[in-house]
């Protein structure tokens, strides 16, 4: 009887083997398609074990079967395919080949560079090998490295913006391959992206955002000038203190509290014009990457944010030149070889010329900036490379001859980056970071005069021991030189004499390491400690209080006042005044469901120990850094985040969710009528407490088509608590939680970019964000006939809500020519329906009526901006 069933299932199985059937493969055909075509046309069905994904495509070859009969079939499939067929009975069942099916490769390693059409190193472009089904990213320089089994592979590059490229490689030892990548800004809807997802979901990485010089230049901003400072506002989380003001808040932080790089150089001003501009030249800064949270070990220095900007490389084949002419600047970029494929170089710069209309129109005021970037390259062999990156900025004001101010930066840095071999690569770099303030009011014969200026040396190492396995790791020093200012008289019947404010000195030194540990195919965790070091040197002398307070509380004012010093301590030059040193470890875990969808979460300390002596809430000109000392703590941060990551439709669509929680330790804040400007002991004035925020981002992104965008929105709380040091006293505000002058409840931008032909693209940029928190005066009181404002509790109401829509049209007359002379126009409308967003409230009286009134400024309404572009 046995043998009988047994016969009966062998004839039953060759005359359902011998079922003929029409099928067509090719590497864009998924398992399931392939399962449809099967069962339409015989009585088959699919088995298969939980390690197939039937949404995936297995099939490496584009072939075409007509009847052809099933047992043939699999016998193909089997040949071509990287999964294993069989037929038992009706079912065919489907599992991943056996690793003894396919004799075992020797390895070698797959490396290269991934550049644009500007011969510019593409940060974060996919390189997917299409047989192995596997890929890596670009990192910071456009470089890849992967281990591949000896053979031939389709290796395609893609990325959000540009033309995939696509390459037949063959590897039988270590092999370098370069990719060249062309923009793609007229058919986007017709790119098919490949594993390119708009968020990475694998990866530990979160709480940062990626911005292209693409994108930076589609956003519409007052005066027509793309800048990269003002894009990073569109960002979830990112606000600033409003219009024509400088500095930017990230989840609630100061100004002050952002680690703002640029080629790896701290940037201690950030603006021109008082905020009109920010200092990165568009035309030669690559990317930029703004870490709001989960900051890998290698940062330190700051609590609040990470804003990573980098300039672009010169491009070592051929000479370009590009440019633009605005409303009120212009600039223009030089780059080329210094030697084909060893050297290159790479020089920016911008002018405004507003005060030349000024001049034309019999106006004395004056207001200008300039500033200068370059770049230079020199590749010695394949395991050494020398670079220099610098730049010059000024500003320039004079107002009727009665005030004149001059203030800007000067950067160096000089890198040198050697590879040890394929899994070990180092980077040494030093640099140079200074920045001056000067004023003179000659009506009053007194010139002012303060700087920073810093010296700094890093080294790191990344070693790669496995693809699942890497270590980063390195060592930081900076040396710090404070000049809060000097006062100058400037005739001999000036009312001031010669004052030289202390002079402060400082190093930080620290070390970290970093861990990134691939556990499982969905499960990744990144892990690392930063050490920091801090030293507040002589010479200076340092003053001595009572109860060593340098504030004290007037119980019969109820007011703080500055203390009076009772003595001194002097320290000689190198000598230790206050020392400082912290732990701060950092972790980052990312579980991913499946290629679509992860969530994540990140811990992180920092510590901070240099701080911007300013009660304003946007940075001035003028603000003074000061180091951590006697009386001023070190800021400690303590922040935690966690997220939701979708992609939709391979990519097309994203999300991206956080929570956030952050908590820092000595915030300082301010008495009540503080006097900061040429303050020699600022202690009299500060009061040290801590502050707090927390919140929800949401950023929701259209990465593909001829219309493309995002949608960001955050809710967020920032708050401070300085409390009384003792029973009797209040603090500030009852020593209650009060708003930061950061809070921004809601924070909306909506960014679109419109592609209607190759010839016109329109983009358009919507923001609104809750007012910023002040102080309103509650009441008044009369003295000597004067009105005085009486105020209430500190940030306890709101500026109006503030909003503005923003709109953009281009015109590229030769969309084609990409060769000689290309050009393209630039047209745009800030706030296109002309709101006056307040940028501060004053208290007065009329000095008509005498009334009281409460007077509005506003900084823009409507601005037009037209600008020419340029290059060949």
């Amino acid at each position: 009887m046995k043998h009988i069933i047994s016969a009966c299932f062998f004839l039953f199985s060759l005359c359902m083997s011998a079922q003929s059937v029409t099928v067509t493969v090719d590497q864009n055909v998924t398992l399931k398609e392939f399962f449809k075509q099967i069962e339409s046309q015989t009585d088959f069905k699919f088995a298969f074990t939980d390690q197939i994904d039937t949404n995936k495509k297995y099939f490496t070859q584009k072939n075409t079967y007509k009847n052809i009969e099933m047992s043939k079939l699999i016998t193909e499939l089997n040949q071509t395919s990287i999964v294993q067929f069989s037929i038992v009975g009706n079912n065919i069942f489907v599992k991943q080949k056996a690793q003894t099916q396919k004799p075992t490769k020797k390895k070698s390693k797959l490396t290269g560079h991934v550049y644009d059409d500007e011969r510019q190193p593409v940060i974060g472009a996919n390189i997917y090998i299409k047989e192995l089904e596997t890929g890596v990213v670009t990192d910071a320089n456009g470089k890849y490295s992967i281990d591949v089994p000896n053979g031939s592979y389709t290796v395609q590059v893609s990325y959000v913006g540009f033309k995939n490229e696509e390459k037949r490689v063959s590897v039988s030892d270590d092999t370098k391959v370069n990719f060249n990548v062309d923009a793609d800004s007229q058919q986007l809807g017709e790119v098919i992206v490949m594993n390119n997802k708009a968020v990475d979901i694998k990866t530990t990485q979160m709480s940062v955002n990626k911005l292209t010089m693409q994108e930076i230049k589609r956003i519409p901003v007052a005066m027509g000038e793309p800048d990269p400072l003002k894009s990073i506002l569109t960002l979830p989380g990112v606000t600033n203190a409003g219009e024509a003001s400088s500095g930017f808040n990230v989840r609630g932080g100061a100004a002050d509290q952002n680690l703002i790089l640029l080629d790896g150089a701290p940037v201690y001003a950030d603006s021109h014009m008082f905020g009109f501009f920010s200092i990165f030249n568009a035309d030669i800064v690559n990317g930029l990457d703004l870490y709001k949270g989960g900051i890998p070990s290698k940062f330190g220095g700051r609590v609040s944010s990470v804003l990573d900007v980098t300039q672009q490389t010169g491009d070592f084949e051929e000479y370009k030149v590009n440019g633009g002419i605005g409303i009120i600047s212009s600039r223009l970029l030089v780059q080329g070889p210094l030697q084909k494929e060893k050297g290159s170089f790479i020089l920016s710069g911008r002018a405004s010329y507003a005060h030349l209309f000024m001049k034309l129109a019999d106006n004395n005021n004056s207001a200008m900036f300039y500033d200068l970037n370059a770049k230079l390259n020199y590749r010695f062999n394949a395991k050494n490379t020398l670079s220099f990156s610098g730049y010059f900025g000024n500003d320039i004001f004079d107002i009727n001859d009665r005030f004149a101010s001059t203030y800007g930066s000067t950067m160096g840095i000089l890198s040198w980056k050697h590879k040890f071999s394929d899994r070990v690569n180092s980077n040494l770099s030093t640099f140079y970071s200074d920045y001056r303030f000067n004023l003179e009011i000659p009506i009053e014969s007194f010139k002012w005069d303060s700087n920073i200026a810093s010296y700094g040396l890093k080294y790191n190492w990344n070693f790669q021991q496995s693809e699942k396995f890497k270590i980063n790791y390195g060592i930081d020093g900076l040396y710090y030189n404070f000049n809060p200012g000097v006062v100058k008289p400037t005739s001999p019947d000036s009312q001031f004499n010669y004052m030289q404010l202390d002079k402060k000195y400082a190093l930080e030194a620290s070390a970290f390491v970093d861990f990134e540990n691939q556990i499982t195919e969905k499960l990744n965790f990144r892990y690392g400690l930063r050490y920091s070091m801090f030293y507040r040197l002589g010479d200076e002398t340092i003053s001595t209080y009572e109860n060593g307070q340098a504030v004290v509380y007037n119980p019969l004012y109820k007011i703080y006042e500055e203390g009076t010093p009772n003595g001194s301590i002097s320290y000689g030059k190198g000598k230790t005044i206050s020392k400082f040193n912290n732990f701060e470890p950092r972790a980052a875990l990312s579980y991913a469901f499946n290629d679509e969808t992860s969530i994540k979460a990140s811990y992180n300390r920092m510590a901070q120990y240099i701080h911007i002596l300013s009660n304003t809430q946007s940075p001035l000109p003028m603000s003074i850094w000061t180091p951590s000392g006697p009386f001023t703590k070190p800021q400690l941060l303590d922040q935690y985040a966690m997220g939701y990551f979708r992609n939709f439709k391979d990519g097309d669509y994203s999300l991206e969710t956080e929570l956030f929680y952050k908590n820092v330790q000595n915030r300082i804040d301010y008495i009540d009528g503080a006097d900061i400007l040429a303050n020699n002991n600022i202690e009299q004035v500060i009061l040290n407490g801590k502050a707090r925020s927390y919140g929800m981002e949401l950023l929701f992104r259209k990465n593909t088509g001829v219309f493309t965008g995002w949608i960001s929105y955050t809710l967020s709380r920032a708050e401070q608590k300085t409390p009384g040091r003792t029973p009797e006293e209040p603090g500030i505000a009852n020593g209650d939680w009060y708003l930061s002058g950061y809070d921004k409840l809601h924070n909306l931008s909506i960014v679109g970019s419109y592609e209607l032909n190759p010839k016109w693209s329109f983009n358009g940029n919507f923001t609104l964000q809750s007012g910023q928190p002040v102080t309103y005066a509650n009441g008044y009181y009369e003295m000597g006939g004067i009105h005085i404002p009486n105020y209430s509790l500190r940030n306890e109401n709101r500026l109006p809500l503030f909003h503005h829509l923003d709109v953009a049209a281009t015109y590229t007359p030769k969309p084609d020519k990409k060769k000689g002379w290309q050009s393209y126009w630039v047209f745009s409308l800030y706030n296109i329906y002309n709101r006056k967003n307040a940028a501060s409230m004053s208290f007065t009286t009329n000095e008509d009526t005498g009334a009281n009134e409460t007077r509005r400024l506003s900084i823009f309404g409507i601005v037009p901006g037209v600008s020419y572009n340029f290059k060949f």
